[in-house]
């Protein structure tokens, strides 16, 4: 069954990465919502894709420099705040599935914790670029699904994710091929292909026979 998933909430029709993106792919029926996690000068975990505030709100300055208080501050977009990882967690459970992307070295921990406090209800896949950070996470919660994100075709194809015990691997839409998803597929890894947004490409996909597919327009899968 082919998984429709909203990137970083519905971010085609939304500020990016706040409740309000949150709320709107489930508006729009997504199996799981996709965002992104790092960490306050204080320690919070929060909703932020880049390293820095600039580009996503009327603030500037790095994430790590910034305290919580500061960061709920500021503007997010359309008078959105940047939200916390617990509220992100109480907005979806039971109501979609969660995809946490570890932006950060060194949060797995944290995360993993957070999500079992939350008492989450629904499916939960934490994944990251780096995929080192994986492994704890299959060492706190045995039956975890993770997913290893690449941006470049691996040689060879499946080693990378053996090593990082990873359950999914999220693809690239520009170096998605047709060898790549059977070969990971024959391995029972799940393939889900970022970040797919036109039509063409999301039919293409589609006929891939992909597991999922992430895209800023969750209501054009």
């Amino acid at each position: 069954m082919l998984l429709r998933i909203g990137h970083r909430g519905a971010a085609g029709h939304a500020p990016e990465n706040t409740l309000a993106a949150l709320e709107l792919a489930i508006k729009y029926g997504v199996d799981m919502v996709e965002f992104d996690v790092r960490r306050t000068a204080d320690g919070a975990l929060v909703l932020l894709h880049d390293d820095s505030v600039d580009r996503t709100t009327n603030g500037v300055g790095k994430i790590e420099e910034l305290s919580l208080s500061v960061l709920r501050a500021l503007d997010a977009g359309g008078g959105e705040r940047i939200p916390l990882l617990e509220e992100a967690l109480a907005c979806l459970s039971g109501r979609a599935g969660a995809m946490i992307e570890l932006k950060v070295r060194g949060i797995a921990a944290d995360v993993c914790a957070l999500v079992k406090a939350a008492d989450f209800q629904g499916t939960v896949i934490y994944a990251s670029f780096f995929h080192e950070e994986l492994l704890p996470v299959r060492r706190l919660i045995g039956d975890a699904f993770t997913l290893a994100l690449i941006e470049d075709v691996p040689i060879p194809f499946t080693a990378f994710a053996t090593a990082a015990q990873a359950t999914h691997v999220g693809v690239a839409l520009n170096v998605v091929t047709p060898a790549l998803v059977q070969a990971l597929q024959a391995k029972d890894i799940k393939v889900f292909v970022y970040t797919v947004d036109e039509p063409d490409d999301i039919a293409r996909m589609k006929r891939l026979e992909v597991d999922g597919i992430i895209s800023n327009f969750p209501d054009r899968i």
